[in-house]
């Protein structure tokens, strides 16, 4: 299991030992709290198993922009891209790219260790600037889990043509809704991150990759940080 969800996973099996009922308490408590923890549980899994594989996830913004995820294992690569920026992560370089007033800079740092999961800081950076990541929706999912008060409904869809279970959570730290596909990739989101509203639905997923997304972007400023011996 990568490293840097575990955390989730094991918080999200928790849920059943701080909700369940002792007593005289109603079993219908007991089996809502098991029901949650199955729920993320399961979710957790599946995007857990996604961060091994190798595909690329095209995203709708609200705004009419566009975001993408893509990685892969063979060499171990990952690149998270949205209208303002791009983060990618490679064996030789962590680069980070912003564009403003038309211009897109890009800087290359050395590598970083991803512990056989490159996506793991390509989320970690992401996150920083208040995007939505599969490991942002797990805390979520878990938050309202262990919230007694909260309720969580679960629907199946299809979101891209790939089958999803989609949840709609309302609960007093803030409502949202999200959908995971069968193969653990993020299919949509709306809710509120960072103090800000987002709202994303996945339109495209493969398996197979573009190698020239982990690129800068053509015609970018590239300031080169490494150091070489």
């Amino acid at each position: 299991m990568p490293a840097a969800l575990r955390p989730f996973r094991m918080l999200a099996a928790t849920v059943v030992a701080s909700l369940t009922v002792t007593g005289c308490q109603a079993m219908d408590d007991a089996a809502t709290a098991l029901d949650r923890s199955d729920l993320v549980n399961d979710l957790a899994a599946r995007m857990d198993e996604a961060l091994v594989g190798t595909w690329t996830a095209e995203y709708q913004l609200a705004d009419g922009g566009t975001a993408s995820i893509a990685q892969a294992r063979k060499p171990l690569r990952a690149t998270y891209t949205w209208p303002a920026g791009k983060i990618t992560v490679t064996q030789d370089a962590l680069t980070r790219c912003e564009t403003a007033a038309g211009r897109t800079a890009c800087t290359v740092l050395p590598p970083v260790a991803t512990a056989g999961t490159p996506s793991v800081p390509v989320y970690a950076e992401a996150a920083e600037r208040g995007l939505v990541t599969p490991p942002g929706v797990i805390r979520l999912l878990t938050d309202a889990a262990l919230d007694s008060d909260a309720t969580i409904t679960q629907s199946d869809t299809t979101v891209a043509g790939r089958p999803a279970t989609c949840v709609d959570v309302r609960h007093t730290a803030g409502d949202f809704s999200a959908c995971v596909t069968n193969e653990g990739v993020l299919g949509s989101f709306a809710g509120t991150l960072a103090g800000r509203a987002t709202e994303l639905t996945l339109s495209r997923w493969t398996e197979t990759i573009d190698p020239a997304v982990f690129e800068p972007p053509a015609g970018a400023d590239v300031t080169d940080r490494r150091t070489t011996s």
